[in-house]
Order: structure tokens, then C-alpha cells, then sequence
């Protein structure tokens, strides 16, 4: 289809013809997002209709929607678990797709307490180029001159690991990173990074973020965004600039470089970029050695626009720290993927965080959604409800996302719960709510990662006097105690060690937390006697970095890793405990009455 770049698009007019035909392609898929959907299932079924798996329900070549809803099971990663060991130990036959899986794609260590194991082929790499390459032409509707300079984005590749079969099992991004898609990407004024891709690709993550942050450093006057995946790998990244920048001011100031980075193809590239230049050395020195480091990344790269990294659902809680470092900087949130799909972008990239949503694009895979009501109880296996089609979700309601996919997964529990904001013409608009897993229970209470996310932000509206935040938390179920109780670690960012927040304070924390859990909770702190009062213990500063390194030591990917909101592993809960520098309990019970029955 022709593209007349002169032409305003819906959402804004475009920069050149280039932009045009993605805000074009946007226009095209959301428009027609029922159709699409229609196609794309037929498509899959057409291909992998006769696959050992899809066989077993005797679809007989169709590819209609109500054939396949009637016949394909909703299925979990435990469902779809021994097919898919059969793949990794080297069963080459057609079990779950048409076409040969090319390697495993590992899900986030700590979104779900285990890394699983998704199949995927050879053409998801363009679906999700062709993804990536719609974000910039929305971006440049909302950011002006993009392509006068260039991001400073902290991105990392993790060694990957191999199947008994020898297939490649590694984070979604790790692939896209190795793949020719990315290594031998065309030149575009509007994705240029200061990083080299020898640094990205590098699979030792001193010596990358070494790199990155020398190259930031070098090149901060032509910095106009600056990010990461998730907003706790850019404060990893501050936290590392913290840690070195006498180092690096060495090195650019003396036009050498750091004896520990050994990587020759590092070294090599570093050969035309790193100059002597004592000026910028000084000038590093001199704002990174004061006690004051709030606003330091426009202090560093002033010509900065936005941060883009995610702070939707978990990531949310970095805010205020982000905001301490950037000056309050622009928070850009631009698409909603994981290692199952990509499934959307953000239209309004440049929106507050809180009001971010994802368009859902129909041409990622066939998408279903079954509805979440969390104060209902779970449906019993006899009555399975109804998952509602992409383009007849409701507005206001939320949904457990369900996906089918080109390689091979079948009515898919992803395993996220999505609030419909509204359409971008007839499709949808979700807004990230939570992962759908139980963080804490000690009794017949149930407290998952949003209600404990509220807990934190309310208790953290009294550390605000005294000029505090939580950088970071997680928690853990401690029943060694009678009865048990809940116990979240804190580390705590102070601006002012003359005016921290007293024990008297922090005793109160703990009770607001418990006084925003549910009423599951509260019944069985006042009535059932069967939880204990609510413990914070707080942390050295550093801790939750040092858990970071210990989980990329066990093979965590450094892109996808995301603080634990609760932990039970052993070694973890040693090494937290191990940095408590105090314990805080709540002095009260929490408010409770005995809900009124009807």
C-alpha cells in the first residue's frame, strides 16, 4: 500500500515517510483488530493444525474461532510441560509447531519462581522487529529532534545456556541482542546508542556496563534519553557509576583504559572513542564525589528528555527514586511484551505512569482474555468460563491474558491480569495490573504482589518528613515464629542521616502496611490470633544490589531481573538477614469488623 508521508496520520502528523507508514500499519491494525485477529488465528491453525498437539482434538482442517475455543483446552506451563521437555531432550518431530523450533526463550527467574522454557521459531524474530520498529514513529508525534543525538540505554546479554539437544535457552532479549536482525540493523538517526554493540554484547556484566557508562560518559552532551529495560537496571546502572567514577574519570582523563576490561573486541572499538580529555575528567570528578547525588543524571547528561524504561506493576515503587536522580525527569513506558509474545505499545508514551496503557496489535498473535475477578472465588474445572474475544473486552473490567502463538502455544495462561482502560479504534487498551501469583499466607490469608505494592506506598507516605524513601523491598512468610507473621525487608534511601526516620516511625510503618492487606489478614490478626504482628526489618544499603549479583550468579538474565517481591530460598533469606541493621514490629493490631452478610 502506497504511503503519502504528506498525509497526517490520527495520531498526530508524521516526521518523514518513514514514520508514516508505521503510524499507517498502526492505523490499519486497530482498525480492523477483529478481522485481524480472525486471520491470524486462521493462519496459525492452517499451519500448525496438524501438529501432534493440535491433532489430539480433532480440529479436521478447521480454523474458525468457535471450532477451536470448543475444542482446544486453556492450558498453564505445566499443562504443555512434558511436550516441551520432549524438544528440549531433542524430539524433532512436529509436537507443538509446523516449523522447527530454533530455541528456547527463558521467562523472567523471579516472575514466577521458576524459569520456563518457550519455544520459539525463526520468524518471531521479525514479528518482533517489526514491533519494535513502530515505537520511535510514535515517540517522535510526542519528542521532537530525537534524531540529533542519541540514547544512553543500559542493555545487557546474558550467556546463554543449551538443552540436552543442544538448542539455545536464553531471554527473549539476549536473542533479539545476538540476532542479525539487531547486529546488522540499518542506520537510523532516530536509534543511534552511545553504547557499541561490542559492549552489549559482551557477556561479562562489569566489563559491559563499564563500557556503557564510559561511552555515556564520553558522549553526555549528546545524550537526549537515557534507559534500561526495567527501571531497577538503571539505578543498577547509578549504583554502578557510584561504586567507579574515579575510575572512569582516570580513564578519560588519561585516554587509557581500565586494565580489568580484557575483552579485545572491546578494547579494539574503545581504540576510536576513548580520547584524552582532562576537561570532562574533572568535570566528572567534581559532581560525582559531593554527598549530593539527586538530579545527578541531568547534572551528568543535561540534555536529556526522557527516561525511558518500564515502571508499570512491580516497577512502579522505583518512582520516587528515579525521580531523585533525574530531577523528576519525563518516565516513558513504550510497549508491553514478554518471552511468550510482544503483544503492544503505548500511543501516549509520554503519559504519567500511572495513566500508562498498551494497545494490544492483532497481528502479534490470536489473543483471548478470561475474566479476573478477584473477589470471586476460582471456578471449578466442570465449569471453565468463557474467555471473551480481543476486540469485545470491557472497559473497567479486568482479564487473565490468553495467548496463541505462531510457535506453537495454544490457548496460553501468560499468566498477567490487564485492566481495560479504552479502545484505540477497535482495539483495546490494557492497563498492567499484576502477575496473577500469592506472594504471603501464613493462615487462611492470601496477599498478593498489588496489595502488598499498596502497603509499601502507604507506609512510605511517612518517611516522606523526613525526606525518605524505599529504594527497594521484598518479603517473606516467617513461620519459625508463633504464630507466624509476615517480614518485609527494607532499604531505605536517607538524604539527611541527621533527620532518619525513628523507630517510632518505623513502627508505625509496619502497622499501616498491615492496615492496607485485606480483610482475610486483618480478621486473623484480631480475631483468629493467627498471624503475628507485622515486621520490618531494615537492610544496609547495597543489600538488594549484592541479591541482584547472587541471582545473576545462579543464572538470572541481568535485563530480566526483577527484586523478588517475596522470598523462601535459603541462602537469599541468610544474606538479608545478614545485612539487618534493625527490626521494627507493629505496636497495634489493625483495624477489623466482621464483614456484614446479606
Amino acid at each position: 500500500m502506497a504511503i503519502d508521508s504528506a498525509l497526517p496520520s490520527p495520531l498526530g502528523t508524521p516526521l518523514c515517510e518513514k514514520d508514516a507508514k508505521a503510524l499507517r500499519f498502526i492505523e490499519e491494525m486497530t482498525r480492523n483488530a477483529d478481522p485481524v485477529q480472525e486471520r491470524v488465528l486462521a493462519a496459525i491453525l492452517s499451519r500448525n493444525g496438524e501438529t501432534e498437539y493440535l491433532r489430539r482434538f480433532n480440529l479436521d482442517g478447521a480454523t474458525d474461532r468457535d471450532t477451536f475455543k470448543s475444542k482446544v483446552p486453556v492450558v498453564t506451563y505445566e499443562d504443555l510441560q512434558p511436550e516441551i521437555q520432549r524438544i528440549a531432550n531433542g524430539d524433532r518431530s512436529a509436537i507443538l509447531s509446523s516449523h522447527p523450533v530454533s530455541e528456547f526463550l527463558t521467562s523472567s527467574g523471579t516472575s514466577a519462581g521458576e524459569r520456563k522454557l518457550m519455544p520459539t521459531i525463526h520468524e518471531e524474530l521479525d514479528r518482533r522487529q517489526l514491533l519494535f520498529s513502530l515505537l520511535m514513529p510514535v515517540m517522535n508525534l510526542y519528542v521532537p529532534g530525537l534524531d540529533k543525538g542519541k540514547g544512553l540505554y543500559f542493555l545487557f546479554v546474558k550467556a546463554e545456556t543449551k538443552t540436552a539437544s543442544g538448542l539455545l535457552a536464553r531471554p527473549v532479549l539476549t536473542s533479539y541482542y545476538k540476532s542479525e536482525q539487531f547486529k546488522t540493523r540499518p542506520y537510523d538517526p532516530f536509534n543511534v546508542y552511545t553504547s557499541p554493540d561490542e559492549a552489549i554484547l559482551c557477556v561479562d556484566s562489569f566489563q559491559s556496563m563499564y563500557i556503557q557508562m564510559l561511552c555515556g560518559l564520553i558522549m553526555r552532551e549528546e545524550v537526549l534519553r537515557v534507559g534500561a529495560v526495567f527501571a531497577s537496571g538503571l539505578l543498577r546502572a547509578i549504583r554502578f557509576l557510584q561504586l567507579n567514577w574515579k575510575q572512569l574519570a582516570d580513564d578519560i582523563s588519561a585516554g587509557t583504559l581500565n586494565p580489568n576490561v580484557t575483552d579485545p573486541s572491546i578494547r579494539k572499538c574503545m581504540e576510536n572513542i576513548l580520547k584524552p580529555n582532562p576537561e570532562l575528567a574533572e568535570f566528572i570528578t567534581k559532581e560525582c564525589s559531593g554527598e549530593k547525588w539527586d538530579g545527578i543524571i541531568t547534572r551528568i547528561w543535561p540534555n536529556t528528555k526522557y527516561l525511558d524504561v518500564i515502571v508499570t506493576g512491580a516497577m512502579a515503587q522505583y518512582i520516587p527514586t528515579l525521580d531523585h536522580y533525574s530531577g523528576g525527569l519525563p518516565l516513558a513506558c513504550t510497549m508491553y511484551a514478554s518471552s511468550e509474545c510482544f503483544f503492544g505499545l503505548n500511543m501516549k508514551p509520554m503519559c504519567k505512569p500511572s495513566e500508562v496503557s498498551y494497545t494490544i496489535m492483532p497481528n502479534m498473535g490470536y489473543f483471548e482474555f478470561l475474566p479476573h475477578d478477584p473477589n470471586s472465588p476460582p471456578l471449578s474445572p466442570e465449569s471453565p468460563p468463557r474467555l471473551v474475544d480481543l476486540a469485545h473486552v470491557q472497559v473497567g473490567k479486568q482479564y487473565e491474558l490468553v495467548v496463541t502463538t505462531y510457535a506453537g502455544l495454544n490457548r496460553y495462561r501468560v499468566g498477567d491480569i490487564l485492566l481495560v482502560t479504552g479502545y484505540y479504534n477497535s482495539a483495546p487498551q490494557f492497563r498492567f495490573v499484576k502477575r496473577k501469583n500469592v506472594l504471603l499466607s501464613i493462615d487462611s490469608d492470601k496477599t498478593d504482589e498489588a496489595e502488598l505494592q499498596k502497603g509499601i506506598d502507604n507506609a512510605s507516605l511517612l518517611l516522606k518528613e523526613f525526606n525518605a524513601s524505599v529504594i527497594e523491598y521484598t518479603s517473606y512468610a516467617d513461620t519459625t515464629t508463633i504464630p507466624g507473621h509476615y517480614v518485609i525487608f527494607w532499604e531505605l534511601l536517607v538524604k539527611d542521616a541527621a533527620n532518619s526516620p525513628s523507630d517510632e516511625v518505623l513502627n508505625q510503618c509496619c502497622l499501616v502496611v498491615e492496615e492496607s492487606l485485606n480483610s482475610v489478614y486483618r480478621q486473623g490478626r484480631v480475631a483468629d490470633n493467627s498471624i503475628g504482628p507485622l515486621e520490618i526489618r531494615v537492610v544496609k544499603n547495597g543489600t538488594f544490589e549484592e541479591l541482584m549479583d547472587y541471582a545473576i550468579s545462579r543464572g538470572a538474565s541481568i535485563n530480566q531481573y526483577k527484586a523478588p517481591r517475596c522470598v523462601s530460598f535459603t541462602p537469599i533469606l541468610e544474606l538479608l538477614n545478614g545485612r539487618v541493621v534493625s527490626k521494627h514490629f507493629s505496636p497495634a493490631a489493625p483495624h477489623w469488623v466482621p464483614e456484614r452478610r446479606r
